[in-house]
């Protein structure tokens, strides 16, 4: 369907910049975070194209890329991390993140600054440490053979037993780029979170940090149109309004609906905003939901939260393109029951292709042998 957004050449801004709905935000992002419909992008390609993947825990990676990609099989990623062709490191906003080889040894160098600010969080805990001598200390442990983390954290000790414990497990995950290797998440195995420096583990040394400009033009190419304020929440970076200055003769500018100024690649999908958006299934933690200081293209005003209760996260679903149900997955002998708890009244039709969806994605992601999708009631936000 053809979008309805002027295409402004790149070096001309329009006196009065066309306004973006939240609707025609939403299209866009989910065009380009492959959600409106499914890549045949192999996964290689598709952590690529989206600068990596949220991965606090190890199954998330996997349901964000069945959501996004056609025929996909776990069994693909895991592969690629086996082969070391993508590695799990602390990255964007000192998150977990699966990253391509390639990024990972020039995305770290580009946050590391970030990085090392933190040390100020734990500066209490790190009085009288040299940390020139600590990361030289770390780089040596666990390069002689990767170390779990309370292994690493009882040998740092014995060189400065006064320091706090988590501090200094802290600091060497800040000063270096450290690795998590696998079995840690492969699909089907699991494992100790046990360390290594990324070179190492890759066996080739880290590239220079890309200009920030060419990291902003591929925040834009998957997470547009997006605000200097939307790069640097999903970045963990500051300062940077002065590359969006740069590139400003290369881009189009729009507003949201809030008056925010919006950047964006003058050939990127900008959809119609009634293009139909089906149902999504996304992890706990997923780029679409975390890429942006202001959500709403995703998240409606009323559902901000509530995937989570307490400390505890739970998927969610997209219907019509946005947040409007939570789900999980009982495991039962042989039997899969998904539980979708819509957070407004679904459609006859919406009911339908949710439980379409949720039945193609359980043949996919669990080995049961039967499937149960239930729409019910499993979490109390209370007065929230």
């Amino acid at each position: 369907m053809a979008a309805k957004t002027p295409r402004t050449p790149a070096h001309r801004t329009p006196a009065h910049p066309v306004v973006l709905s939240d609707r025609a935000l939403n299209r866009a992002t989910l065009d380009r975070q492959l959600l409106l419909r499914r890549s045949a992008m192999p996964a290689k390609d598709a952590v690529a194209h989206l600068v990596g993947l949220q991965a606090q825990n190890t199954k998330p990676p996997y349901f964000q890329l069945y959501a996004r990609l056609a025929d996909f099989d776990p069994e693909e990623l895991s592969a690629l991390m086996e082969s070391r062709e993508v590695v799990r490191i602390v990255s964007l906003r000192s998150t977990l993140h699966t990253h391509t080889a390639d990024d990972a040894l020039t995305l770290r160098p580009l946050v590391q600054p970030a990085r090392e600010r933190e040390l100020k969080n734990f500066r209490r805990g790190l009085d009288g440490v040299d940390l020139d001598r600590l990361a030289a200390v770390a780089v040596e442990l666990v390069e002689e053979r990767p170390r779990p983390v309370k292994e690493l954290r009882e040998e740092l000790l014995t060189r400065w037993p006064d320091a706090d414990p988590l501090a200094l497990t802290a600091a060497a995950r800040c000063l270096l780029p450290l690795v998590q290797v696998t079995p840690r998440g492969l699909w089907g195995r699991g494992g100790q979170v046990a360390l290594t420096t990324l070179e190492h583990w890759l066996g080739r040394p880290a590239g220079p940090a890309p200009a920030p400009d060419a990291t902003v033009l591929r925040y834009l190419a998957a997470f547009g149109p997006a605000s200097v304020k939307d790069f640097q929440t999903w970045a963990g970076l500051t300062r940077t309004k002065e590359v969006f200055e740069r590139l400003r003769p290369r881009l189009l500018t729009f507003r949201d609906e809030r008056g925010v100024e919006l950047f964006d690649l003058p050939d990127a999908p900008r959809p119609d905003p009634d293009t139909p958006a089906p149902p999504r299934f996304l992890p706990e933690f997923d780029n679409v939901l975390l890429g942006h200081a202001d959500r709403t293209r995703v998240v409606p005003e009323a559902n901000k939260g509530r995937n989570w209760v307490g400390n505890q996260s739970f998927g969610t679903v997209l219907i019509d393109g946005f947040f409007e149900a939570v789900w999980r997955v009982e495991l039962t002998g042989g039997t899969a029951t998904l539980t979708v708890q819509p957070l407004r009244r679904p459609s006859r039709a919406e009911r339908a292709e949710i439980t379409e969806e949720a039945a193609r994605m359980l043949a996919v992601m669990t080995d049961a042998t039967a499937y149960d999708v239930r729409f019910g009631t499993f979490l109390d936000f209370g007065d929230g």
